[in-house]
């Protein structure tokens, strides 16, 4: 069986998705850490990220790997590496490039040929599994979704402004509307959820009612 969660960034897709499946005892596929992880790779070989054709030949020649929570590029391990903020500044590029997505694809489709996973990202449920059997779109407010980072960022020490926060996640949300490929997108067979005013168990608690219903005969 496969559950995709997509929705937009700060909706709490990573943290649900990682839950549900310890609960079903399913695999999680975090395809954001696959873009990050091409990036990386490209930067780390001094790859112009803007040249496209140089770029999807890194994504073409590396092996990424998930080993449990690890994630691994050609047997290295760079789960902490690809949450860097020269990665995390540089993704949207590699993201947006149709050879690395098509790539990325492919990919995603052969790790979840066999067995149960939970899926996120912006287009699980429409690209990358149309025909999957239980399709969520998470979502909340963009205030919600601020303040949910900004209270991220206050209790590991660091020194936020809620505004610029906010300012941030409007722009982004703006861009995955309109990105060329893998926009943001409610696959129509997709069940919306909206987390303003529940907590991640809740939440996890009704995509697990939602996914036996779908599992039953």
């Amino acid at each position: 069986m496969i559950i995709t969660i997509d929705g937009p960034a700060g909706a709490g897709k990573s943290s649900v998705a990682k839950q549900l499946a310890h609960r079903l005892g399913f695999s999680f596929l975090d395809t954001g850490a696959m873009y990050r992880a091409v990036t990386w790779a490209a930067l780390n070989q001094s790859v112009d990220i803007l040249d496209p054709v140089a770029v999807a030949a890194v994504a073409a020649n590396i092996q990424i790997q998930f080993e449990q929570e690890r994630v691994l590029v050609d047997g290295q391990d760079v789960t902490q590496a690809i949450r860097e903020p020269e990665v995390t500044k540089s993704v949207s590029e590699i993201a947006d490039n149709p050879e690395v997505r098509e790539h990325l694809v492919m990919l995603q489709r052969e790790i979840a040929a066999e067995g149960n996973y939970v899926c996120e990202g912006r287009d699980q449920g429409t690209v990358v599994f149309p025909n999957a059997e239980c399709k969520i779109y998470l979502t909340a407010s963009s205030s919600e979704r601020a303040q949910r980072r900004y209270d991220q960022l206050v209790a590991n020490g660091k020194i936020a402004s809620f505004e610029k926060i906010l300012n941030e996640q409007e722009d982004r949300d703006r861009r995955d509307l309109m990105r060329p490929v893998g926009r943001l997108l409610k696959a129509e067979d997709a069940i919306e959820l909206v987390s303003d005013a529940f907590t991640m168990d809740e939440i996890v608690e009704r995509i697990q009612e939602i996914a036996r219903s779908k599992s039953s005969p």
